[in-house]
């Protein structure tokens, strides 16, 4: 059973969570939908909040096909929510749990608040953060290592620049988009230690025009490589990198093709496969309260797309070299402190 949420709902119910409650009931009073499970076995059920549309390309499609891929393979009843707002976090969680949902997703840092504020009132509902950072009885979080994909391609931007002046661009600053940054950070002055990176935040993870306009200012101080993180706004990005003569890196889905002049290659984050396995943990009862962090190890899930024809094949191959390091922990990233900051540094074995 899968519910959609659409911008259309949101104009003619006025509230998420007041739709989304009556969506779920409708649902769950269908008796012609047949079970997703065989006879005699409870239904395990799954539903994700996720802050975008599925059919962003980026962040909020790969989380849809998470839940998607975990249907498949577990045979579970899924719900989906698109375009949760902010101020409807809490409400929606909380009707999820109320639904009996045994596992809720709740895709983007930003759920944080949300998540714990839910948790404690519904134990028998696990909860995850994607990109979070919470821990608890009942509350886990998934996270990419985004700081080892980000040293890739920052060891690639440095290797292209020929203004020496990177850009990193993303919708919100919280710690998922400042590892990123710092990964970004790191990489490239792995390759050239005094080159400036300069990073600005939209608000918005998906108004193009936000990004756009970030985007020429980016390029206006001298920029002409940007790492972007947005998710439907991420091709206003990578569109005007390509009008401009400017290099850009795709994020979480292979963005090559959205403008394969200025693409030099993408952080390919599979968070479909990586949240299918913990709705498998969770329906082996073996999820634990704690924060699930994957890295390039599992090449099935973090790792670089295709490079695009402004990488020379050496540049590929430091690369992909630097990848095969931090694999077999040649290179470490430690955590320290940088200007009075926590953060995480190099360490080379």
């Amino acid at each position: 059973m899968k519910l959609d949420f659409s911008r259309r709902k949101f104009i003619l119910y006025g509230s998420a969570t007041f739709a989304t409650s009556l969506l779920l009931k409708a649902c769950s009073s269908n008796q012609s939908t047949p079970p997703t499970v065989s006879s005699g076995e409870e239904s395990f059920k799954i539903a994700i909040a996720l802050p975008g549309v599925i059919t962003d390309q980026a962040w909020n499609q790969s989380g849809y096909e998470g839940l998607t891929r975990a249907k498949q393979k577990l045979g579970a009843e899924v719900a989906y929510v698109e375009q949760v707002a902010q101020a409807d976090q809490t409400e929606l969680l909380t009707d999820f749990a109320r639904k009996g949902y045994n596992l809720v997703f709740a895709h983007g840092g930003q759920f944080d608040a949300a998540i714990e504020q839910v948790a404690a009132q519904f134990p028998n509902t696990f909860f995850v953060g994607v990109n979070g950072n919470n821990q608890g009885n009942n509350i886990a979080s998934l996270r990419i290592d985004h700081l080892q994909g980000s040293y890739l391609c920052g060891i690639i931007g440095a290797a292209i620049t020929k203004s020496n002046k990177l850009a990193y661009i993303a919708g919100q600053e919280f710690p998922a988009t400042q590892e990123e940054l710092r990964g970004f950070e790191l990489g490239a002055k792995s390759v050239k230690p005094n080159i400036q990176i300069t990073s600005t935040f939209t608000g918005d993870w998906n108004d193009p025009a936000k990004a756009k306009e970030a985007t020429l200012a980016l390029i206006s101080t001298g920029a002409d490589v940007i790492y972007q993180w947005l998710d439907s706004a991420s091709p206003a990005v990578l569109q005007a990198a390509s009008d401009k003569g400017v290099y850009a890196f795709g994020n979480t889905k292979d963005q090559l093709d959205i403008a394969p002049k200025a693409v030099l290659t993408s952080a390919v984050k599979r968070l479909d496969i990586a949240i299918a396995y913990l709705a498998e943990l969770a329906k082996q009862k073996q999820l634990q309260g704690q924060i699930y962090t994957i890295g390039l190890e599992r090449a099935d899930i973090l790792s670089l797309g295709k490079f695009g024809a402004g990488v020379p094949q050496s540049v590929q191959q430091n690369a992909l070299k630097a990848k095969q390091d931090i694999v077999d922990q040649k290179i470490l990233f430690k955590k320290c402190q940088e200007a009075g900051k926590d953060t995480r540094c190099i360490k080379q074995v």
